[in-house]
């Protein structure tokens, strides 16, 4: 089996050689790559694979139907929207994800936004280190606030988790209710979560439904003074709404996470020139544990499918 990495699972070398050595012992080849988001080279670096390995860089049709042995592609993230999944079925390729390694990563790191967002932290950074004082940015508390959390998988409910042992109140809103959602959240529908929330959090996947679901009218609909956490899925916002309503006042604030391509972003993005918002480089799924966690899971992945008994299925 020829067994391809197209990109770091950001571990060291060390430790993704332990993984890969079972592998090797058992007569499999194991290939590490750079990144390169080129089409052309991917295809030279993977033509003769059997399995592909990927995180969140792009795997187009191109070169999914142009690795002829292809057979599995193991992701090593949570959403998969960056694989060109009709090609890959369309070629009867098997699909795992790495589903669950960023829960605590993402959720600790939105509430940590939230905090920043509330108690002016960036803005009394800089007037810390300008010899100013706090006058005029004087923030307020997480605890008592409405949270509303868009999409209650794994890391929404974390998330939702977290902000209610701050002392929230907290709304969720998910596409179906199955009667086994924890209690710690209220389900209402998005109308009622978007006009009732002090702070609204993402954390639905990225498809043809949540494509710009905050937009302008639904931006309107949420509470004047509001603010919003994106760690989902750049896409999901419509950036420019959401510049206009932060420049306007409309909105408190925004802490960004995710934009519609992954960093570097262009300096001229128009959520990294407006008032009141933390963004960051894609950095919730990121921390040491996680990016372990990530890797165990994606050997774990090719280790079962390789048995004949696929997990974290895709396709």
């Amino acid at each position: 089996m020829n067994i391809v990495l197209l990109e770091s699972l950001g571990i060291p070398d060390s430790l993704l050689n332990e993984y890969a050595k079972p592998l090797t012992d058992a007569g499999h080849s194991f290939t590490a790559f750079e990144k390169n988001t080129d089409a052309k080279v991917q295809i030279e670096e993977a033509q003769d694979a059997d399995v592909i390995m990927i995180a969140n860089m792009p795997l187009s049709g191109e070169v999914i139907t142009a690795c002829r042995n292809l057979k599995f592609i193991d992701v090593a993230f949570t959403g998969v929207d960056h694989v060109n999944l009709e090609a890959a079925k369309n070629n009867n390729i098997a699909v795992s994800n790495a589903a669950g390694y960023s829960t605590e990563a993402v959720a600790e790191l939105t509430l940590g936004l939230m905090l920043s967002l509330l108690r002016n932290v960036i803005k009394t950074d800089i007037r810390c280190r300008e010899g100013k004082t706090k006058e005029g940015l004087v923030g307020c508390e997480l605890k008592g606030k409405t949270v509303g959390i868009v999409g209650a998988g794994a890391i929404g409910t974390r998330t939702a988790e977290l902000c209610k042992a701050f002392g929230c109140r907290v709304l969720g809103y998910k596409r179906t209710i199955t009667g086994n959602e924890p209690d710690f959240m209220e389900f209402v529908s998005l109308e009622e979560l978007l006009s009732s929330s002090d702070i609204v959090s993402l954390h639905c996947p990225l498809n043809e439904d949540s494509r710009h679901l905050i937009n302008r009218n639904t931006i309107a609909g949420m509470k004047q003074g509001a603010y919003l956490i994106n760690a989902a899925r750049g896409p999901v916002v419509d950036s420019e709404a959401l510049a206009e309503a932060l420049n306007s006042g409309y909105l408190a604030g925004a802490g960004i996470d995710v934009f519609e391509n992954e960093p570097p972003i262009d300096t001229a993005h128009p959520l990294l020139n407006c008032k009141n918002t933390i963004v960051t480089p894609h950095i919730a799924f990121a921390s040491a544990e996680s990016m372990k966690l990530r890797a165990e899971i994606v050997f774990e992945n090719l280790k079962k499918w390789m048995e004949g008994d696929q997990i974290n299925k895709i396709l």
